[in-house]
């Protein structure tokens, strides 16, 4: 068994925003888009297993993804940017389906990649969103912290 690498979990979420994020943008299908970031990366060092869940979970679940957040937005999920919208996707798809990731990483994982893809002060709009979201989706774990 292959032991946990949080490095290369770290690479396949980066790799996954951007896949959302193009998937967003021109809505291609999601496996010619799991392909080519496949090919086009060495995912020697990627968690290939996690990036392939999350980017085929997530668009098949958008609405019970948006409808965990929409309650924190200030503005309707087709008004963030896609970069910001890309991101709590994936935050808010690991809070509900990944309790193997504590709460706490799924949020500071967030707030990096809305530092290095998003805009100047979105991450904290990001952190603000999916605490509130954690509230709701991991409210013992929260509660113990």
């Amino acid at each position: 068994m292959k032991k946990f690498n949080p490095k290369a979990r770290h690479r396949a979420r980066r790799m996954a925003v951007q896949a959302l994020y193009q998937w967003q943008l021109v809505g291609h299908d999601i496996a010619d888009i799991e392909a080519q970031f496949l090919q086009a990366n060495d995912v020697e060092d990627i968690d290939v297993p996690y990036f392939t869940e999350a980017l085929h979970y997530i668009p098949s679940h958008i609405d019970t993804l948006d409808g965990h957040m929409t309650p924190y937005l200030d503005r309707a999920v087709n008004e963030l940017s896609p970069v910001e919208l890309a991101v709590l996707r994936l935050g808010v798809y690991e809070l509900s389906q990944r309790i193997d990731t504590p709460y706490k990483v799924v949020l500071n994982e967030a707030v990096e990649l809305a530092k290095v893809f998003g805009a100047a002060e979105g991450h904290r709009y990001i952190n603000g969103v999916l605490d509130k979201v954690a509230g709701d989706l991991r409210k013992v774990e929260k509660k113990g912290a």
